[in-house]
């Protein structure tokens, strides 16, 4: 007869153990709202500066002016460019020799040998000297006047006379009538106005500012980006797409300046030469887009491939809970 409520009681007891030891599901614990935005903030801004960057280190870049002059050095070989060179420096003669020559006979007789003479010119090694020396000369005092930091901008002015000189001596060689008469005189030929010196100037400013924080930045960024994502591989695969794309931009947006600045351009016979112009200055940010879309192809496919086929760390299961054990019935 009191077999019954010990076995009551000891039931009771157990079933209070099982409660006690049972196995509680504990949530997981999500990362914070605030991790999750900046691994996907910082990326993307990393991204978006990344092009920008390179346009301003490239833009930077062009005033140094032994730069600027080996990347224009080519341009005296090119076809287009020596044409048009060839036209600009016969017809600056020819005015210039118009106060000596009048507008008689004389003038009409010298100008086609004029303009044969400098097409012949532009095909000679004192022409590619003397086209460094103009750029270098024309490159020096722009960047000269862009540094200036007086109040009052001027008008920046280059003396072309040694091309004249050349020309003339060439003219001279060759037996060409009326070149003694051709004069060569130190004029001042206005390169900027001082309108556009001043509103370049603040431009270069910017332009000094940007080239170096832009990609620091945008490589503060991206570190910042991968260490504090919750999967770092994750974040470097959406880097490298990123950069790749940034690549792809600046390439596009490459494309549309030229289109956008021949079609601009008053004179239709000038146009290849200002494209050969704009390809030769425009070469270095090409080559940085293409780098940038193999680069981000490159660490994207990486680490998409790493974490796909590469090895993988064995997850550690928890251990079952022990099994509650089952109550004894009682003797009856």
């Amino acid at each position: 007869m009191q077999s019954r409520p010990l076995a009551g009681r000891t039931g009771g007891a157990l079933s209070g153990r099982v409660t006690e030891r049972g196995p509680t599901p504990v949530p997981e614990r999500a990362p914070p709202r605030l991790r999750n935005a900046l691994s996907a903030v910082l990326p993307a801004l990393a991204c978006l500066l990344l092009p920008f960057g390179a346009l301003a280190s490239w833009a930077h870049g062009l005033t140094d002016t032994g730069r600027y002059v080996r990347a224009t050095a080519p341009l005296a070989a090119d076809p287009d460019v020596r044409r048009a060179a060839a036209d600009a420096i016969g017809d600056g003669i020819m005015r210039r020799a118009g106060h000596e020559l009048g507008s008689g006979p004389l003038r009409g007789a010298a100008g086609p040998f004029v303009h044969d003479a400098v097409r012949s010119f532009t095909r000679t090694e004192a022409f590619r000297t003397a086209w460094e020396t103009a750029n270098r000369t024309v490159h020096t005092a722009v960047v000269h006047a862009l540094r200036d930091d007086r109040a009052h901008a001027t008008a920046v002015t280059v003396d072309l006379a040694p091309v004249a000189a050349r020309v003339k001596r060439r003219l001279i060689e060759e037996h060409a009538p009326f070149a003694q008469h051709i004069p060569v005189t130190h004029t001042r030929v206005r390169v900027l106005p001082a309108a556009d010196v001043d509103r370049l100037r603040k431009g270069y400013r910017v332009l000094d500012t940007a080239a170096l924080w832009l990609p620091l930045t945008a490589a503060v960024f991206a570190v910042a980006g991968i260490a504090v994502a919750a999967c770092r591989r994750r974040a470097v695969t959406a880097l490298g797409l990123g950069t790749a794309l940034g690549g792809g931009l600046l390439f596009l947006a490459v494309a549309i300046g030229r289109r956008l600045t021949l079609a601009d351009l008053p004179d239709p016979l000038h146009r290849p030469a200002a494209g050969a112009v704009y390809d030769a200055l425009t070469e270095t940010l090409r080559t940085v887009s293409w780098l940038l879309i193999g680069l981000g192809l490159t660490v994207a496919l990486t680490s998409w491939l790493t974490g796909r086929y590469g090895p993988r760390r064995a997850t550690r299961r928890p251990d079952p809970a022990p099994a509650a054990p089952a109550p004894q019935p009682g003797p009856d």
